[in-house]
C-alpha cells in the first residue's frame, strides 16, 4: 500500500539503538527508508546495526547529543552522505527519579540537555537537508518523541523528565507553525508504558498495576510504536502538523 510507502526515502532516529527509538527504527525500515540511528556509545550502535540490517539499509552514526556541537556534527555527516533529509526522530532521552527535598540541579541539567535543548538543536541543524527534501505536497518529517507524562501528573518523582516532555509537546506545536511554510511538518508522539531500558526497573516492579490502567489492558509493543512513525512520516500523514499523539493504551486520556 503505497500510502505507508517510505521507499527512498532517508530517515535519522536518535536514540535508536534501544527502547522505542529501536522499534521505531524497525518500522521506517520495514517501510522502505534508509535509516541513520545515533546513541553515545558506539558499540550500541554496532549491535543495533546487527540486530537491525536484515530490515534494510542502515548506518549508526555516534554522537553525543546533550551537547549543540555534536547535533552539528551528527547533521554534518549525515550531509557528507545524503543531498536530503526526509524524516528526522527526535527520540534520544533521559529520566531522573528523587525525592523533592534531594532533586539536584545537575537531575535537571541532565534531563532538560538531551529531552529539551536537544530536539531544538537538531532541528536547527538538520534543516537545510530537511528543507531540501520538502515539498507542498510531500513535506519532511518531523517527529519529536514526548510522553505522556507531559500531559498529566505523574506517579513518580520524575520532575525534570515530566516538565521537559510537557515543554517538548508545546515546542512541538512552536515549530510546527514556523515550519509550515518551508514544507515540514512537526509532530510529537507521547508514549505510555512501553518494554524500554528507560521504563525496566518500574516495570519489573509495577507492571501489571499499570497495565491495569489502561482501558486496553496491557503494555505497548513494538509494532504499536513501529505504526504511528510510519503513519506520521508516510503520505497517510502529510496533512497532519502540530499534534501531540498519545500512544497509551488511553491511559492518560481516560482518567
Amino acid at each position: 500500500m503505497d500510502l505507508f510507502d517510505l521507499t527512498g526515502k532517508v530517515a535519522v532516529v536518535t536514540g535508536g539503538t534501544r527502547g522505542i527509538g529501536l522499534m521505531m527504527a524497525r518500522g521506517l525500515l520495514q517501510a522502505g527508508a534508509r535509516v541513520y540511528i545515533s546513541s553515545r556509545k558506539p558499540e550500541a550502535g554496532d549491535a543495533a546495526v546487527a540486530e537491525l540490517s536484515g530490515f534494510g539499509k542502515v548506518v549508526s552514526v555516534p554522537a553525543d547529543l546533550s551537547r549543540e556541537e555534536e547535533c552539528r556534527r551528527l547533521a554534518s555527516v549525515v550531509g557528507e552522505r545524503e543531498d536530503e533529509v526526509h524524516i528526522l526522530v527526535n527520540n534520544a532521552g533521559a529520566t531522573w527519579g528523587e525525592p523533592l527535598e534531594t532533586f539536584s540541579e545537575a537531575a535537571w541539567d541532565k534531563v532538560l540537555d538531551l529531552n529539551l535543548k536537544s530536539p531544538f538543536f537538531l532541528t536547527r541543524a538538520f534543516l537545510p537537508l530537511l528543507e531540501e527534501a520538502g515539498t507542498q505536497d510531500d513535506p519532511a518529517r518531523i517527529v519529536n518523541l514526548g510522553s505522556i507524562d507531559g500531559l498529566h501528573v505523574p506517579p513518580m518523582n520524575t520532575y525534570s523528565y515530566s516538565s521537559s516532555k510537557a515543554a517538548l509537546h508545546h515546542l512541538t506545536r512552536v515549530l510546527a507553525k514556523e515550519l509550515g511554510p518551508r514544507h515540514i511538518t512537526v509532530n510529537a508522539v507521547a508514549p505510555g508504558p512501553f518494554e524500554s531500558k528507560m521504563m525496566a526497573a518500574t516495570l519489573d516492579a509495577f507492571g501489571k498495576e499499570i497495565a491495569a490502567r489502561s482501558p486496553l489492558g496491557r503494555i505497548g509493543r513494538p509494532d504499536d510504536m513501529a505504526g504511528v512513525v510510519v503513519f506520521l512520516s508516510s503520505r497517510a500523514g502529510s496533512y497532519v502538523t502540530g499534534s501531540v499523539i498519545p500512544v497509551d493504551g488511553g491511559i492518560a486520556t481516560t482518567r
